[in-house]
């Protein structure tokens, strides 16, 4: 159980070496062991700005995550924390705290935008932390907000636009947080009091022109407004006086400054009540083994020098996943039919209507725990399993009643082939007198209970294996004339003629139940398909709407703001978005 993950530290998840990144196999063992669903909160920042004290804040810890007391940055890589989430119940909160941007000893900043990205990918809650204003150069420190698309696929399509397009961003991008620290300035505009999320609106209006500075002023503030539409601003006063500062992990409560105090608790109380679990497009819940997936997944591919694709890495986690959903389902289907199913059953329609109801929950199963099949992949192969160990139970069920019907003919029938032994029907009239016995047996035989569906096969082929007894007694018999032993041999042939077109019978019976099953069970997998596609698509439309409205209030935001040209192509965007609703149409397996 995820409840039971109690890390008492954080652990590097990712580690930023001078020249790759590395994935911590024991902080990958730690998520694969967390079942619940996970909310992801990644902190970005430069270095020395705080960042750490943060994310101990939210873990409820005074240490933790490493804050320093020098100018040298302390966090490498991305680490993990993950914790009981204090207000979600079943729910576990992973606090990711990267190292700081820009540090002047790393020389080659280049993985500074692959932690960059990775925060993002990673987080359902992503937070800036800079200090001071929101101005230029803080914009300027932002920059990897605007390389986003030249470090991040949405599509693995090479000639997707992603930049023209942001939709495809903005469903696998986390809510940005703002977070100002050592804030000094009054908190009003023209006089006015606004709040902190006005006032980081009021710093994302763009400017006209088209000049290069101009360009540049407006690439970070309209990828920000682009990508995510959900943010918030959080201000910080200076936590404590300079003494103070290079000792905040060991600092009394009393000696920080009350309203950072009040501004940390109204922070960490909007990100635990407010931040999502981790989702992936098309409503996919992530929990600690997915988290795990993704991270080796993004990692892999920046190490083998490919862009991060979300695309690619949600179908990575769709294969691992289905197939053991096939596997789930597969082994869903045994213990139900190994508990519920008494072998033999005497008749192959009572095995199927057994079985059926046990497969609808097995598909059942495997539809609850697969997403992203692409052209019923794994779907196809759940209903050869499932074909393959229906026949399996097929053949156990004959295999059961033919043992069990072989013990009874012997136990029933031994008398009778002791007393042809000792030659008690070789006289005359033996002939009538082993057939009045043997009827006897017979209707012993078919009166047991628990034969099964092969009981008249068996008591059949054990009469043929007796044949030549019988033929020897008739011919033996000196009290039969020779008409009446012809008389005797015809009706024998039309017992066995009979019993032939009854076997007939029998195999057609057979073949035609095996094809009612074989269609009902493709009804029933078309009609689960149907279902699951109609709930996806459903949800896709909650998505693509939550897409559009927000592109609709950036482009109202551009008319107000004066870019004519801007609005109208994100007005085109909408368009092609309300054109591609996706449609309710099944695709049959």
């Amino acid at each position: 159980m995820a409840s039971e993950i109690h890390m008492q530290k954080p652990m590097c998840l990712i580690e930023n070496t001078e020249t790759q990144l590395m994935v911590n196999q024991e902080a990958l063992r730690i998520l694969s062991a967390i079942k619940q669903p996970v909310v992801v909160v990644a902190i970005v920042g430069l270095y020395r700005t705080g960042k750490s004290f943060l994310m101990n804040k939210l873990a409820g810890k005074k240490t933790g995550f490493s804050l320093g007391s020098t100018v040298q940055s302390h966090t490498k890589g991305i680490w993990m924390w993950c914790v009981p989430h204090p207000k979600k119940q079943d729910h576990t909160l992973v606090l990711l705290d990267t190292e700081g941007l820009e540090d002047i000893e790393k020389g080659d900043n280049q993985n500074d935008c692959w932690i960059f990205a990775l925060a993002i990918l990673l987080s359902s809650t992503f937070i800036y932390n800079s200090i001071g204003t929101i101005n230029q150069q803080a914009m300027d420190q932002l920059h990897y907000v605007t390389e986003l698309t030249d470090l991040i696929k949405s599509k693995s399509s090479p000639d997707q636009s992603d930049m023209d397009d942001s939709a495809n961003f903005i469903g696998f991008f986390p809510a940005f947080v703002w977070a100002l620290r050592d804030f000094s300035l009054e908190l009003e505009t023209n006089g006015k009091p606004i709040t902190a999320d006005e006032y980081l609106e009021n710093a994302l209006t763009l400017k006209k022109g088209s000049d290069k500075k101009i360009k540049s002023f407006n690439e970070p503030r309209l990828c920000i407004r682009k990508f995510f539409p959900k943010r918030k601003c959080f201000i910080f006063d200076r936590p404590a006086q300079r003494k103070y500062l290079s000792k905040l992990e060991t600092i009394r409560e009393e000696d920080l400054s009350g309203e950072f105090v009040e501004q940390v608790a109204e922070f960490t109380s909007f990100i635990f009540s407010t931040s999502a679990v981790k989702t992936l497009s098309g409503g996919i819940i992530v929990n600690g083994p997915r988290l795990q997936n993704l991270v080796l997944t993004y990692v892999n591919a920046i190490r083998s020098g490919e862009l991060p694709c979300m695309e690619n890495a949600v179908l990575t986690l769709a294969q691992i996943e289905n197939s053991a959903a096939v596997q789930k389902a597969i082994e869903h289907y045994e213990k139900q039919m190994n508990q519920k199913v008494q072998l033999p059953t005497e008749t192959l329609q009572e095995l199927l209507d057994l079985h059926r109801p046990i497969e609808s929950e097995a598909i059942e199963v495997f539809m609850k725990n697969s997403f992203k099949d692409v052209d019923q992949k794994f779907q196809k192969q759940l209903g050869e399993q499932l074909l393959a160990k229906r026949d399996a139970f097929v053949k156990k069920n004959m295999d059961v009643s033919s043992a069990r019907c072989s013990e009874l003919l012997e136990d029933i029938f031994g008398p009778l082939e002791e007393e042809i032994k000792q030659g008690t029907f070789s006289k005359p009239g033996g002939y009538y007198l082993f057939l009045q016995k043997k009827q006897e047996l017979e209707k012993k035989y078919n009166q047991a209970p628990g034969k099964g569906l092969q009981a008249e096969e068996m008591l059949k082929k054990y009469f043929q294996s007796k044949d030549d007894v019988a033929e020897t007694l008739l011919k033996m018999d000196q009290s039969l004339t020779e008409a009446a032993r012809e008389i005797e041999v015809e009706r024998i042939k039309a017992e066995a003629a009979e019993a032939a077109n009854r076997e007939l019978e029998e195999k057609q019976r057979k073949y035609e139940l095996m094809m009612e099953q074989k269609e009902k069970s493709y009804q029933e997998h078309v009609r689960q398909l149907t279902e699951k596609m109609e709930q996806e698509r459903e949800q896709l439309i909650v998505e693509q709407n939550k897409i559009i409205s927000h592109k609709l209030q950036e482009q109202e935001r551009l008319l107000k703001e004066g870019f004519q040209n801007e609005s109208k192509k994100l007005r085109g965007e909408i368009e092609t978005l309300k054109n591609s609703q996706p449609s309710g149409k099944c695709t049959i397996l």
